[in-house]
């Protein structure tokens, strides 16, 4: 069966596409990501795990908002280096579109903390880059995620996501009408151990369909064919990390005061899957994370409410936040929302052990974010906690791209 060519657009660490890619029936012609630890990443991946030899120059680290350089090659830049360009692995060859630019500017907590409200992060229009590549390439389908704050999202007074129905009917595409209603995807429900809410937009090509006939393929789709791929249970963060290796705050067993390393004299025999060492954690917060961890596992809770973990906060640091910094994850339930800001700290990830006092490693934030053991991150720690928290999740991913492959299917019919 010919396998569908697939591009893959602000790739990042490739979460979306290793999620096509498990399901054999994707062929991966070419990525795009301007971050340099992430597209390393897939490379690696593409290339050691899944065999696409081309993928050292198909993987392009490349801005695009440098579209018009993108689409035609570029030679010796300064920092991206030269590529073919994606027209040459993409003309006249693409079946499906997927990915979904950076969603800070849509965030609810990044609209919180900037003064202007996010009103001039140019973040907020990348998506316009997205849809010239769907524009030039004509896939059948696209498939667009981002986060749940792009619904309310109004950088310039109009709401953005009408500002990309508009962009995407310009250019002979259509998505349903009622994101909320149908695009709105809880990816606890399919497979991943994690309270992760997404947009999940899929584009069909108009091509000669009315309106109403491209609505119904597509309600359709969200409706009945999606739902198909739920998982049969919930999974817990128990589920995801409980048969790992227990592992101890590194200032409390006195090995590596180097926190950038990877590994350390246990890590080599002990600590297996790549990634599972715990960071450098000092003695206040090890004490805390402790008593946290232990008010949860006695069952009296008498700690977990916002106030009593503010105040734990402010009497630890002196500080007077109105904002706790602390979350211990809890066993028997899915983990919170993982997140790029677990490369600054893993406050809000705590583990849910008392003896181990810590925050969570990485493999651990890769199992909740539903990677397989054998994905190597092959950047710096904190690089690896970016690049996983701002992930498709793989396992939500695979069944996606199962049921956009029956979609493909039924479109041949019709």
């Amino acid at each position: 069966m010919k396998k569908n060519n697939v591009i893959d657009l602000f790739s990042g660490a490739g979460g979306l596409l290793e999620g096509f890619m498990q399901t054999e029936l994707y062929n991966p012609i070419a990525s795009v990501e301007w971050e340099k630890a992430p597209i390393e990443t897939l490379k690696h991946r593409l290339k050691n795990h899944y065999g696409i030899q081309h993928a050292d120059e198909s993987s392009i680290w490349f801005d695009m908002q440098r579209i018009d350089e993108l689409f035609e090659g570029f030679k010796d830049d300064e920092i991206f280096g030269s590529s073919k360009g994606l027209d040459y692995y993409a003309k006249g060859k693409t079946d499906i579109i997927i990915g979904g630019p950076p969603c800070q500017a849509y965030s609810q907590a990044g609209r919180t903390k900037d003064k202007y409200g996010m009103k001039k992060d140019y973040r907020n229009y990348l998506f316009e880059y997205y849809l010239k590549a769907v524009s030039r390439y004509q896939p059948e389908l696209f498939v667009f995620e981002n986060v749940p704050g792009m619904l309310s999202a109004m950088p310039d007074g109009t709401p953005i996501v009408e500002l990309i129905k508009n962009d995407i009917e310009s250019i002979g595409y259509e998505i349903v009408d009622n994101i909320k209603t149908h695009a709105l995807i809880d990816m606890s429900e399919y497979y991943v151990p994690q309270n992760r809410k997404r947009v999940i937009l899929v584009g069909l090509r108009r091509d000669n369909r009315t309106y109403e006939e491209c609505q119904q393929i597509l309600v359709n789709f969200y409706d009945n064919i999606l739902p198909k791929f739920k998982g049969e249970k919930v999974l817990t963060v128990q589920d995801a990390i409980g048969d790992l290796e227990k592992s101890y705050p590194l200032n409390e067993i006195k090995v590596l005061k180097d926190v950038g390393k990877q590994s350390h004299s246990l890590a080599n025999k002990k600590l297996i899957p790549l990634g599972h060492v715990t960071r450098y954690q000092n003695e206040r917060d090890i004490k805390i994370f402790g008593i946290l961890a232990e008010d949860i596992e006695s069952g009296r809770n008498e700690l977990q409410n916002a106030e009593k973990l503010n105040e734990i906060y402010n009497q630890a640091t002196g500080g007077n936040s109105k904002v706790h910094k602390y979350h211990v994850l809890r066993k028997n339930q899915p983990s919170t929302t993982i997140t790029a800001h677990l490369h600054k700290d893993g406050l809000r990830f705590i583990h849910p052990d008392p003896k181990q006092k810590r925050t969570i490693t990485v493999r651990e934030a890769a199992r909740l974010q539903s990677f397989p053991d054998d994905f190597e991150f092959i950047s710096t720690r904190g690089n690896n906690y970016k690049m996983i928290g701002n992930a498709v999740p793989p396992e939500f991913a695979r069944r996606l791209a199962l049921a956009i492959n029956e979609l493909l299917i039924e479109l041949k019919k019709m």
